[in-house]
């Protein structure tokens, strides 16, 4: 038999984007999606299934579908639109569960991924130049966000002791650029209006989201376990950040910037969540040598990666906004490809 793969999220545009990656390769033998919600891109052989934030069905699935592989995509890695309770209910509760039902007796669950976040080292000015993987933060835990992740990876940790006979990864993304993610970064520069904190201009790294996407299939295809950093090469100033995607900076005092920046958030104009406080007074760096010598290769690099937004923001800007006339429905995919309405062709 051929991979049998779940993915968390499958609603959300990580789980969506990796589903579609993995539909296309032919050891994949089924590829099973759990979210609260239907998918939202268009998908040919992805099964679905509607669970809660927490996985609370999923012991059940692991038994009935045989699944050796997940792939868990749903952790939040910015707080602008979550609370406190649900940002633990989908990071902590969501990956207890999930790991819960992959070292259960009898699983079939051979390989856990987590896709997790540079957070985890926050920003200070202590820091490194850069973060290897196996260094700590330097500075005091500031935020419920990072709190959540840094309490993820501690259980992911502690499960890979427990079960050394599975292959377990964790991918540590820095912040993520692309054609088509919406982050608190990309909706400031998409609003031509950038935070920045008066008098610091910190190094910044980013990741292209079809490198996010092509390293998650690449671990979970590889079956490399352990932890890793993903960023693109190199790191760039906040300044030019703005410079390249044509947006002005919103210079706020050094002291409780996010207070000042109230008005602004309060409107939409601006999201600045407590994690990108300290990531635009100090910056952030992390050492991507290890996954590159397990053999991955990046097509973008830090500076590429806001060269490529800035492109696709320009000529969304020149062509409009507008959302396209197609929107995926799993029920109307459904009623094509099974209904026997529908007259289908012989040939082939």
């Amino acid at each position: 038999m051929g991979r049998r793969v779940l993915i968390t999220g499958l609603d959300t545009f990580w789980g969506g984007r990796m589903a579609q990656a993995l539909e296309n390769e032919p050891d994949v033998e089924m590829v099973l999606g759990l979210g609260v919600n239907e998918p939202k891109v268009p998908l040919e052989r992805t099964e679905f299934v509607r669970s809660d934030q927490k996985y609370s069905i999923l012991n059940r699935i692991v038994r009935a579908t045989q699944v050796d592989t997940f792939v868990h995509t749903f952790l939040e890695t910015n707080s602008v639109s979550v609370s406190s309770r649900m940002l633990h209910e989908i990071n902590v509760i969501g990956t207890l569960n999930l790991l819960a039902a992959a070292g259960s007796t009898g699983s079939s669950v051979e390989h856990v991924v987590v896709k997790s976040s540079t957070h985890v080292y926050g920003a200070s000015s202590n820091d490194p130049a850069w973060f290897r993987e196996e260094m700590h933060r330097t500075g005091p835990v500031r935020t419920k966000l990072e709190r959540s992740l840094i309490e993820v990876e501690g259980l992911v940790r502690d499960f890979a002791e427990d079960n050394p006979h599975l292959n377990v990864t964790v991918l540590r993304f820095a912040n993520v650029l692309g054609t088509d993610i919406v982050t608190p970064i990309s909706h400031d520069l998409r609003r031509r209006l950038l935070p920045s904190i008066a008098g610091f201009d910190p190094l910044v790294q980013f990741v292209e989201e079809d490198d996010v996407v092509r390293a998650l299939k690449f671990v979970t295809e590889n079956d490399i376990a352990g932890v890793y950093n993903v960023a693109g090469a190199g790191k760039i100033p906040w300044t030019e950040v703005a410079s390249i995607a044509g947006a002005m900076l919103l210079p706020l005092p050094p002291v409780r910037p996010r207070l000042f920046a109230s008005g602004l958030i309060q409107l939409g104009i601006v999201r600045m969540p407590p994690e990108m406080e300290d990531l635009i007074r100090y910056g952030r760096g992390v050492d991507t040598t290890r996954l590159m010598e397990k053999g991955f290769e990046y097509r973008y690099t830090s500076a590429a990666a806001v060269e490529s937004f800035a492109r696709a923001n320009n000529l969304r800007r020149s062509i409009g906004s507008a959302e396209p006339a197609y929107r995926y429905e799993q029920d109307v995919e459904q009623f094509f490809r099974h209904s026997p309405a529908v007259v289908r062709s012989n040939e082939g």
